[in-house]
């Protein structure tokens, strides 16, 4: 008999209870690099909180209120690890030492809203792929409150803070690659993380968000707000983006115990990973490992709508102009010579 109010179709919809465990070799390394990354995020925000005095805080106009709710979103982070701890039964990497990037209050900041946008994209792009519908649906819980996250960072720095219409997804690869340098030793029992590590790509001329202009001019202040329109963009399409990447082969990972590695050819192109597009630009002025190429432009749905390459994205370095899409974009995977890095449109 036809169940009403119920149409036809779906996945994992009758009476047989949910088993919220890995149930394949992916489905265990995906969520081992998801703890992973809940991990350094709870240490990365403690550490913020104790690196920088109260005074420090204040004058990059974060107060009492704005660190506790830093303070909280760190307990996001146990919450969010014990999760997935408990769907790995205990099997998940346990917490590690780490080595972060920044001098200031603002360098911290501009830090934490990198990695929560990595941090979300790189669930995205393995979430639908995982063979735990189950375990899907409870870490899409915790990566919608990361998303919150990435957000606050953005207010925090004076960003405009939702400047895209799509949130872009990246394989574990990318994210990978993206987590690993700041992860500098873990205890020996950790599950070695099975995804590649590309060579390490460097935006040199990447925009930075960081200065501080206490200004009150609309358009130019760059201090904390709920929202900040800036009158000169950080950047736009047609900009001269200058790139330099590794070669193949360095210690890499917690520990040095992993090796950069890419399967593909010569480099050619740039890959822009931003909401549901991947656009390449030809890479010009080749000269050993640096390059230049253009910032690409372009409209999500076309005239009148969302500008593609906008806020916090992702540029790699491809052999090939591979057309990928959001639900196969790890098919390029074969073809990185380097990267991602995080490029800072806007």
């Amino acid at each position: 008999m036809t169940e009403p109010f119920k149409p036809s179709g779906g996945l994992g919809t009758n009476s047989t209870p949910p088993e919220y465990v890995p149930m394949s070799d992916f489905d265990f390394q995906s969520l081992n690099l998801a703890l992973n990354q809940e991990w350094i995020e709870l240490d990365l925000f403690h550490h913020g909180l104790a690196m920088f005095s109260d005074a420090d805080f204040d004058a990059a106009g974060l107060g009492p209120e704005d660190r506790y709710l830093i303070q909280f979103m760190a307990e996001q982070e146990v919450g969010h690890a014990t999760l997935i701890s408990n769907m790995l039964q205990g099997r998940g990497a346990k917490p590690c030492t780490y080595r972060y990037p920044f001098k200031t209050v603002r360098e911290f900041v501009d830090f934490c809203q990198k990695l929560t946008r990595w941090g979300e994209s790189g669930v995205y792009g393995f979430l639908e792929h995982l063979n735990s519908r189950a375990a899907a649906t409870l870490l899409l819980d915790s990566i919608t409150t990361e998303a919150r996250q990435q957000l606050i960072f953005r207010q925090f720095e004076g960003l405009f803070p939702m400047d895209i219409w799509f949130v872009p997804g990246i394989p574990q690869s990318m994210a990978w690659t993206l987590l690993q340098p700041y992860i500098a030793t873990c205890p020996a029992e950790n599950p070695r993380v099975g995804f590649q590590i590309f060579p390490a790509l460097n935006v040199t001329n990447n925009p930075d968000a960081t200065p501080l202009y206490n200004t009150s001019i609309v358009g130019n202040d760059t201090t904390p707000a709920i929202a900040r329109n800036r009158t000169i963009p950080l950047s736009a399409p047609g900009r001269t983006v200058q790139l330099s990447w590794e070669e193949p082969g360095r210690p890499a990972g917690y520990n040095n115990s992993y090796t950069t590695n890419t399967t593909a050819g010569d480099p050619k192109f740039a890959l822009w990973i931003s909401q549901i597009n991947s656009t390449y630009t030809p890479l010009e002025n080749i000269t050993g490992n640096t390059a230049s190429t253009t910032q690409p432009g372009g409209m999500v749905f076309g005239e009148g709508t969302a500008p593609i390459y906008n806020g916090t994205i992702f540029v790699a370095i491809t052999d090939t102009d591979l057309s990928v899409t959001p639900f196969n974009i790890s098919m390029v995977n074969k073809h990185v010579v380097a990267g991602p890095a995080i490029y800072q449109a806007g």
